[in-house]
Order: structure tokens, then sequence, then C-alpha cells
């Protein structure tokens, strides 16, 4: 026996450990006869304790199986004594819904003394956390987008009605504006958030409308007290709630302000108030950065009397040229792309934030005097050179050339600095417009995965196609998870809703799923363990999924459907829509069952999965969408998988324009054996296993063209299955094997325990299964195996 103190580290570094969020346990081997036969709790830190639903004192000094008895017989023990015996570190996710444990648990295991050290984490409660990876991104993202960005939930009175709002999230710089912290906004309610000029604006009023009608609504509001405009817009985010985006325009309606005295100066001085409004509405009126370069082309030019006009960006060290209008080919190839310290005028404006004019040609030849590669002219004799300058921050310069020299006297400048102020404004609200529209495919692209694996004997493609509005983002997904021995796992699916937590459910159970694949559940037992997750985490949430289990080398594929759109299967001659069992969606309920369904995959087969964006919506039904989606794969000729995903996404499959995101994966299956006459599958060992075993061995014989075989099989498959189940631990392995005359099934578990006959009473309720198996079943015999348990087998004749 080795006392605790070689199992724990320091005091210092126990003390660490007291003060971290992540929990962290310490236990020494329990040996009788050298042998490792259990482990003592030596220590827990406060995290550890409360994510195990226990008190530290209630754990220190206690065993394994004191404590956890209802786990024993799982290998989490064993893994502890592997760790300890190898000296070599683990990781490893486990999941537990059990009455001494409870939770979804990623756990971190290393060797200590004589014994081991534990780092773990119930990921039901952080997977939606900033903490998480894809919630961080999400948090960047919204920090970034918007100056201000609040969630705000409904609370509704007894006959529905919208009473108040319930803030459930607001950004950093939206706190800030406010004049409150993070902290002091979340949770509280609008009503005592609103200060009471806020009221007058009605913004209550507003959002309730928003929520209860679903039509989205915008403002720029005017609080003459603080001398402040602000610009609001909500949207509905949810079912319940709505999305709230805010921003400090002040600096902006002021400039606007300015402008228009500046404007009716001009006027009176030089009568150019026409051209002036013909800019301010042009540039107003754009929304994006096209438009906006397209109103300084048609208006500013003009109106500024320019021969020529360029807008040269800053983007790192270089001024990128974005529009020109009346420049020649040989001045437009220099400016494609001008270092910040060449000596073009150009950069010394956009450095410095500072207009420069040049009245002749002289001086533009002077001002690039010993530049190696000057600037060409083009045939410009003066120039003006104008910072775009917003909040602060200059993107580039706009520059306007003259076909005559010019001086510029102190209004025209003034004049040329308003028409810049304005174009910078309109280009940095376009920018952002084009940046938070983006949004959605840059979130959905960060959380999906950045490259599928290869797999040999598979070839495969995806896509993803957003469609957004605004800073909305949407929850379509797919994954291709290798999981060794010639299977592989292809997901694809869709959390309905295009919001923020849409997109942050997604990431979730994709990592979900891939974690609950990866320890090799069925099909079956993946979704029920994620819909379990879901329903936990997210209980208003929904989604849909396509689960496809593929046994390449056998040539045949085990899918679960959850409110899903069946995939379709090429092969020679035929292209079909595999019919499926379907349950409901993900999210739904927490009693759903959801059934499995094994096919054939020929070699050379093609498999088409999707998401429901690509075949519906409200104005195309999904019986023409399927038919649609059909007739195209048909049609797609032999090529690589991306090329043939092409051709269904450009042959008018499904509502054009498309309402709805879509994701879609080709698979393109070279290895398979096609119907070789062996298939195998791992249950788990519960009750639900021999109702699981039997649809796979009836779909498999049947897909075999062996119908005929089904009734003798799954009654002795029953009576096999049903008696491993009740004596054994851990899973069960069902093989068939199809020969030109017999059809042989073996059934393989854990247990050394052999069948044998044995006489039942006239009222037992057992002991008949061997007296059935030995009636029916051509031949039958059990042993046991080298590496410990057994298999029974079985024979059902395919003549007579």
């Amino acid at each position: 026996m080795v006392d605790g103190s070689e199992v724990l580290p320091s005091a210092d570094v126990l003390a660490v450990l007291d003060a971290d969020p992540q929990g962290w346990a310490f236990a020494r081997a329990v040996r009788a006869g050298g042998d490792i036969v259990d482990f003592e709790l030596v220590y827990c830190n406060d995290a550890g304790a409360g994510y195990l639903g226990q008190r530290r004192a209630e754990l220190i000094g206690r065993r394994y199986r004191e404590l956890w008895p209802d786990t024993v017989n799982d290998t989490t023990l064993q893994l502890y004594r592997k760790v300890v015996e190898s000296r070599e570190p683990v990781t490893r996710t486990v999941y537990y819904d059990r009455p001494s444990v409870a939770g979804h648990f990623e756990l971190w295991v290393g060797p200590s003394g004589d014994g081991f050290v534990a780092r773990f984490v119930d990921l039901r409660a952080v997977t939606l956390g900033p903490q998480s990876a894809g919630g961080t991104r999400l948090y960047e993202v919204l920090d970034a987008a918007f100056d201000g960005f609040t969630l705000l939930r409904a609370e509704r009175g007894p006959d529905g009605a919208v009473l108040d709002f319930v803030c459930e999230y607001v950004n950093k710089p939206g706190a800030a504006l406010t004049g409150r912290s993070v902290e002091e906004t979340i949770g509280r309610r609008w009503s005592e958030l609103a200060a009471p000029d806020e009221r007058g604006h009605g913004l209550l009023e507003r959002f309730r409308e928003v929520a209860e009608t679903g039509r989205e609504w915008q403002a720029q509001l005017r609080y003459d007290d603080h001398d402040q405009v602000w610009q609001i817009g909500a949207a509905p985010a949810g079912t319940d709630g709505v999305a709230v985006s805010f921003r400090d325009i002040s600096a902006f309606v002021g400039q606007q302000e300015r402008l228009e005295q500046s404007m009716a100066a001009a006027r009176r001085a030089a009568g150019r108030n026409a051209a002036l409004q013909a800019v301010t509405t042009a540039l107003v009126a754009a929304s994006t950065a096209a438009d906006v370069y397209a109103a300084i082309g048609a208006v500013l030019r003009p109106s500024a009397g320019g021969q020529g006009l360029a807008v040269l960006l800053r983007r790192d060290e270089h001024l990128v040229l974005q529009y020109h209008a009346g420049y020649e080919e040989a001045v437009v190839a220099h400016l494609l792309a001008v270092p910040l310290q060449h000596l073009y005028p150009a950069t010394e404006v956009a450095r410095t934030g500072r207009a420069r004019y040049l009245s002749s040609l002289r001086e533009f030849v002077a001002a690039q005097a010993g530049e190696p590669d000057p600037i060409p002219n083009g045939g410009r004799q003066a120039w003006a050179f104008l910072p775009l300058a917003a909040a602060g921050d200059v993107l580039g310069t706009l520059v306007i050339g003259y076909g005559t020299p010019r001086e510029f006297d102190e209004g025209e400048r003034a004049n040329l600095a308003a028409f810049a102020a304005v174009c910078a404004q309109a280009m940095q609200r376009a920018l952002l417009f084009e940046a938070q529209r983006s949004i959605a495919g840059e979130l959905q692209r960060a959380l999906l995965p950045a490259a599928l694996p290869q797999v040999p004997g598979l070839r495969h493609a995806a896509r993803y196609l957003p469609w957004t509005h605004g800073a909305d983002v949407g929850g379509d997904w797919y994954d291709v998870i290798p999981l060794g021995d010639d299977v592989v796992t292809v997901v694809i699916g869709d959390v309905i809703g295009h919001n923020a937590a849409a997109a942050a459910i997604m990431g979730q159970v994709r990592n979900a799923l891939r974690a609950y694949a990866a320890e090799r559940h069925s099909p079956a037992v993946v979704m029920q363990r994620v819909n379990r997750l879901l329903l936990d985490l997210q209980p208003d949430a929904v989604a849909t999924c396509c689960y496809l289990e593929l046994h390449l080398a056998e040539g045949t594929a085990t899918a679960v459907l959850a409110g899903h759109p069946p995939p379709i299967m090429r092969a020679a001659a035929t292209t079909d829509i595999l019919q499926l069992r379907s349950g409901p969606p993900l999210g739904v309920s927490n009693d759903v069952v959801f059934n499995e369904t094994t096919f054939l995959v020929p070699s050379g087969a093609d498999l088409l999965l999707y998401t429901d964006g690509l075949v519906e919506d409200r104005r195309y039904h999904l019986d023409d969408g399927l038919a649609d989606l059909r007739r195209a794969v048909r049609s797609a000729p032999p090529a690589d998988p991306a090329a043939m995903l092409d051709h269904v996404l450009n042959a008018g499959v499904g509502p054009q324009p498309r309402t709805d995101d879509v994701a879609v994966v080709w698979l393109t299956v070279d290895a398979a054996a096609g119907g070789a006459g062996i298939a195998q599958r791992r249950f788990r060992g519960d009750a639900v296993s021999a109702s699981a075993a039997r649809r796979f061995a009836a779909d498999v014989l049947i897909a075999w063209g062996e119908r005929r075989l089904v009734d003798d099989t799954l009654l002795l498959l029953d009576e096999v299955i049903t008696n491993a189940i009740q004596h054994t631990v851990g899973a069960v392995v069902v093989r068939l094997d199809l020969v030109p005359d017999r059809l042989r099934v073996t059934v393989a578990d854990r247990s050394e325990r052999l069948p044998h006959p044995r006489r039942a009473g006239a009222d037992s309720e057992n002991g008949r299964g061997l007296l059935i198996i030995s009636s029916i079943a051509a031949a039958w015999g059990s042993e046991a195996l080298p590496a410990g348990g057994k298999e029974v087998w079985f024979e059902v004749a395919r003549t007579g």
C-alpha cells in the first residue's frame, strides 16, 4: 500500500487546483496480492465535487466501487488501472445517466505515484457557453460586427400578450454604450433598463410588435438631452425573442448636418446646392460598396468638374484600387496596389489623414521626385487628394483629377472635404453592412470541418450554400468521421432557425455526434444520446439529422433518420430515394426511439445527402423538389464527386431562388463488396438491442434476396441474442455469413458461460430457447473465444 503523499503533488500545486474551474481529482491504487482492485479518492477540488453532485467531504477517503457502484462494469475502472500500469495518460469522453452520477464528461487521466490524477469537466455546462471554441468565435463575431447588440426574451401574460422583455445577452460594446456593465444588464427587464426618454420613443411597443408580427423594424432616434442620435434595429430571434442592434451615429449625423450647412453656404456663394444634394442623396441611399462607388462616379465627378476619379482603400501596407472612372489603362495598372511608402500623394494622405491639392503637372511631378516607379499623370493637370476618414479611422484616399490646371480656393476645398467625408461615412456603412451579411457564411464555415478526411475506398465532396439576411446565421452542418476497420460515418443535419443560437447549437450537436460515434455506439444509440443531450441543454431547440454508417468492406450501410429527408442512391442503372425508417427530429421528446435501416451499397454506387433547403420551401412542395433532385442525380455525368455535386447544384433543383441554407454531401463508394454475403454489427447489451439486431438481420436478408429465410432466422436470433443480453455485460456482436447452401448467424459476447440445454417445467417461462433452436436450426453450437467470451452460432438451410 502506498500512502497518499506519494500520489498527491505539493501543497502549492493543490492550492492552484483548488481555484481551478475545471474538476481535478487524485486517487490512490488499492491493491490485493499486487493487483489493483480499486481506487481510493485522496483529493478532489470544489469544481470537481460540483460536477459530481457531491460535497468534497463526502468523496475524500472513499473508494470508486463504493462511490459509483453502477459504473463498475463499464470500462472506466479498467481505464484508470491501465493508466497506472502503463504510465501513459489518456483522454476520454463519457456520458452517464446513472443514480450515482449523471453528466457528459470529458476526462484527462494521467499517472501520479501509485495512482492517477484526473482532470474533468461536464460538457453540458460549457459546450454552449463562451468557453467553447464555437461559442468564443460567435461572441467575437458579435463584438466585432456591431457597436451594440442584445438579445431580448419576451415575457408574456396569461393571455399570451408580451408584457416586457428580459435581456439574455448583450455584447461588451453594447453594454459600454448604455453606460452599464454586462453583469448589470443581463437578466434584467427592459422596463428597468430603459431610460425615461427611451420609453418616450416607444421602444417597448416597437419590440413587442416585432415579437408578435415577426417583422423587422429600424429607425434613427434623437435624444436631445444627451445630444445623441442612435440607429436602432430590431429583428425576430427565434420564436419568442428580439435581436436588437444599436449604434451611436451622432458623429455621422452631425457630419451630415454640417454638410448641409456647408451646402447652404455653397449655394449662396457658388450656386452648387443641386450638386451637393445629389451627392448626399445618392450616398445616403447607397447600401453596398458597389452602390457607393456607382454614386461617386455618377454624381461626384461631374459635379466636382473632375476628368478622372479613383477610390483607393488601405489594405495592410498598400493602397488598393477599388473603383475608378475616366482613368486610362496605363494609370490603372499602376494604381492596383500602391505601397504606402510610395511618393504618390495619395499614400501621404492615407497615412496622415490630411488632404493635399496639386494645382499643376509641375507640382505632381515634383511630389514624386526620386520615386523609381512614379504614377503617370494620364493627361491630368490638377488633383485633389482627399482622405476617406470615418470615426477617426482613415479608410483610404479619394482622388479627383482635372484636365486643366486650377487653383483650389477655401470654399472649394471645404466643399471637397465635405464630399469626401460623406463618401467615407457611406463607405463605412456599406462595408459594415456587407460584413454583417457575411457573418452567417463565415461563422458557419468556422463551425463546419475545414477539410473532410480522406477515406480509402470512398470519394466525397461537400458544399455549404448560405442564404442569409443581415447578420442571421443558420444551423446546417455535415461531417465525415472515419471509425477504422473500413467503417466511416457520414452525417448531415439542420438546426431549425436562423440566429446565433442556431449556429451555436449546430456546433454543439456536431461535436456530440463525433464524440458518440468515436465511442462506436450504433447509429440509433448515437441519435438517442444526442437527442437527450439536446433536450438537457436547449429544451426549445429542434434539429433534423441523417446519420449514415458505411461498412465499405461489406458493401452495407446502416442509417437513421431524425425528421430529415432520405438520401438518394445511384447504382448501376437505377437512381432511387432510399426507403428508410424515419423518426421525429432531435429535441422533440425524451421518449423517442430511433430505428435503424440497413441496406446494400454496391461498388461504384453514388449517395447524395442534403438538407431540406435544397428541395422545398413554403412555395415549393417536397415531392416536386425530390423529383427534381432524382432527375439531377440520375443525369450527373460520371466524374469526380465535386463535379457531380456542381452538376446537381446547377440543375435548377427545388425552389428558385432559394430561401434557406443548403448543405449537400456527395459520396462515391469504390471499395464496397456489393453483396459479398457477409454483414456484421455491434449492439449494446440492453433490451432494445434484440429488436435492433432483428431489424438488421431482416434488412440484410431482404437486400440479399433471401426473404424466405427471414422468419426462421429472426426467431432463432431472438433466442440467442436475448440469452446473450441476459447473461453478459457489454457489447454483443451479430454476424451473418451467406454461403451457397446455408446461412450462418454468429452472436458473440463477453460472457464465458456456454449455453446448456435443460428441462423446462410445464409452468416455467424459461429453458425452452435451446429446444427451439435445436428444432428449427439446421445446426448450432457454441465455443469459447481465445481472447475471452464466447460465440453461439446457428445455421439455416437455404434449400429444402
